[in-house]
């Protein structure tokens, strides 16, 4: 990776001054807003403080990299991006000349690191995103590598454990889409490969994984606001329906024309309510036998059946 091996594109030394265009102090020192050309074919572009790079400003490789961003007495430090020969991209905190601090690592395969670094290596809390795969790696980092509490997430589930040197190890579980979880842990057993040519045998670890136990399905339902509830709406509805069962009655005041003994055989009681269904159930089968009573005929006979 171009991260590891960036140490190696060194600026020139401050005795190194080669052709200056700029301010300079009472003391010739290059002193304010200058230009460098520095004998070996890097140029420098920005602040100077009493000879020394310091200040906002823009170093170029001869080798393609370059430097824009803050120094501090010839020394890379505070915020400033570094693209490298390979094309890969530093954007976040320097010190010392170092990645130190809060940065982001554009890497040429299209990987990204988002994370703390420590002395030029991620370490501390820190994502790296997967391009080919789209998982990440969210979790604790040592000396640049995987190592601590963590959480590789996949596109459709995840694991959340601890890793050592880039590998889990030990107790973890797996958390699915679906609601499921799959409980288990991991153990590391290591894989001899004889090299011939170097006559060296390498070990190789691999991680094995041994579930202990699955939990249930955790189904998502859906929860409605207060003013939508059904149980809302269902008495909203019953309260209309209530009040058209009481006007029927103020409407059945004209029936007071006929008599008391047809007022009483008008009146259905729980044994006259079941007879009087029945008999107008069986007129109304007796009228589609016969199959010549019309429509208007039967709108008739309520007020024949009262003459």
């Amino acid at each position: 990776m171009s991260d590891l091996g960036s140490e190696e594109l060194e600026e020139e030394g401050e005795n190194d001054l080669g052709e200056y265009e700029g301010d300079r102090n009472e003391m010739g020192e290059r002193h304010g807003h200058g230009k460098a050309r520095l004998p070996n074919g890097d140029v420098y572009e920005g602040n100077y403080e009493h000879g020394k790079r310091h200040g906002q400003g823009t170093y170029k490789f001869k080798s393609g990299a370059r430097y824009v961003g803050e120094y501090v007495k010839n020394k890379k430090h505070g915020q400033g991006t570094f693209i490298y020969p390979d094309g890969s991209k530093y954007e976040g905190e320097w010190a010392n000349d170092l990645r130190h601090g809060h940065g982001v690592y554009y890497y040429v395969n299209n990987d990204t690191y988002t994370g703390e670094w420590f002395a030029h290596q991620r370490h501390g809390q820190g994502t790296y995103f997967y391009a080919e795969t789209g998982s990440k790696y969210v979790g604790t980092w040592v000396n640049g590598q995987q190592d601590g509490a963590a959480e590789l997430v996949h596109l459709n589930h995840r694991y959340q454990g601890k890793f050592l040197n880039k590998n889990p190890v030990g107790p973890g579980k797996y958390v699915f889409d679906i609601g499921c979880e799959q409980h288990g842990e991991y153990h590391l057993t290591g894989v001899e490969r004889e090299e011939e040519e170097e006559e060296e045998t390498l070990v190789t670890v691999i991680p094995k994984w041994k579930a202990t136990r699955i939990t249930e399905l955790a189904l998502w339902t859906p929860t409605l606001p207060e003013k939508e509830r059904p149980a809302d709406r269902a008495g909203q509805e019953e309260a209309p329906g209530a009040e058209g069962r009481d006007e029927p009655a103020e409407e059945a005041q004209p029936l007071t024309d006929l008599s008391e003994g047809e007022m009483d055989s008008l009146r259905p009681g729980e044994e006259e309510g079941d007879i009087a269904r029945e008999e107008r159930e069986e007129f109304h089968y007796d009228s589609l036998d016969q199959g010549n009573i019309s429509f208007e005929e039967e709108e008739n006979r309520p007020s024949d059946l009262l003459d």
